[in-house]
């Protein structure tokens, strides 16, 4: 008799533990950026906030140190990790719709880029759904602007130039502003502008303070050619086993972090620009003439961009310009 409540107290203690252990669901999240990024940090405010309210634990894998940058999409669809980030316009080959907020000179404020994310949200969540993944939300990078060793008046002294290109719609601003495309990577950046390899390039005041830019280059035009974004992505089946209450805690802090995201970003705008000037980069607003040549081009690669995407392309700006 003792033997059998031994064996019965026993089996209820393993099941209780186990059960506890079931409620408790463990996931990976990748992302491309290192920890002092404001995207990595405002992630782990993210991943902070969920763990403090929930059972759920959620390491983070900063700096492409799980899975590169490209691949976080398909690891992903595939289920080796349960969250990641991801640059949207990284996903352009899949399918144009995801170059959107990489269009030059369509959005080039946080308030226009605000608007463009609200026309072309649900699209995009549909597209992403279709393989398997949740969009959770996207913060947008500082605005995009010209990097030079020169003074550029118009587009005609940009002619010649050869230009860093990282996607298919950099290529292709370059060739209609008569630059020649060089496909360089961050890391590369430096050594390429001082070898010669490229003379300009349109990013971020972060990429620039980051790769220290006054050391081979003398002048920051703020054209704020585009305003890209970020954004954080669940595996659907992941999300769907947790209980609903944890589900309903993740979206709520997707929808904090997305505001939050948004105020850091214009706070990094502002203090990375002051930090390139302060370190001897010139820092110049446009002239009439250089912005008026370069929309020209921004209406043509706009028109382009609709040629490829038809009629989803034209919903998502006429939805924008109507705004």
């Amino acid at each position: 008799m003792l033997r059998r409540m031994f064996r019965f107290m026993l089996a209820a203690t393993l099941a209780t533990a186990f059960a506890s252990t079931a409620l408790a669901a463990h996931w990976d999240m990748a992302t491309p950026y290192p920890d002092a990024n404001f995207h990595t940090k405002n992630i782990y405010q993210f991943v902070d906030q969920i763990e403090q309210a929930s059972d759920l634990e959620i390491t983070v894998h900063s700096a492409g140190s799980l899975i590169k940058h490209p691949q976080i999409k398909r690891a992903l669809q595939t289920g080796q990790i349960q969250a990641g980030e991801v640059f949207i316009s990284i996903l352009g080959n899949e399918n144009p719709i995801f170059s959107e907020d990489s269009i030059p000179f369509l959005a080039t404020s946080y308030e226009q880029a605000s608007k463009l994310w609200e026309a072309s949200r649900d699209t995009i969540a549909d597209l992403l759904a279709e393989d398997g993944i949740k969009l959770l939300y996207a913060v947008p990078w500082p605005p995009q602007s010209l990097y030079v060793s020169k003074p550029i008046d118009s587009v005609d002294d940009l002619k010649g130039l050869k230009f860093r290109a990282y996607n298919s719609l950099t290529s292709r601003l370059a060739e209609l502003l008569g630059m020649v495309p060089t496909q360089v990577e961050v890391p590369e950046v430096p050594q390429a502008f001082s070898t010669g390899i490229i003379d300009a390039m349109i990013t971020s005041p972060t990429t620039g303070v980051n790769t220290k830019a006054w050391d081979y280059v003398d002048y920051f035009y703020t054209i704020r050619a585009w305003v890209p974004k970020n954004m954080v992505l669940v595996n659907q089946e992941a999300f769907d086993a947790l209980p609903d209450e944890t589900q309903a805690l993740i979206l709520d802090a997707a929808e904090e972090a997305e505001q939050r995201g948004l105020e850091m970003s214009k706070e990094e705008a502002e203090s990375q620009i002051q930090t390139l000037s302060e370190h001897g980069i010139e820092v110049r607003e446009p002239s009439d003439e250089l912005m008026s040549g370069l929309q020209e081009v921004g209406d043509q690669l706009v028109d382009e961009w609709l040629e490829e995407t038809g009629d989803t392309g034209r919903d998502i700006i006429d939805a924008y310009r109507s705004e």
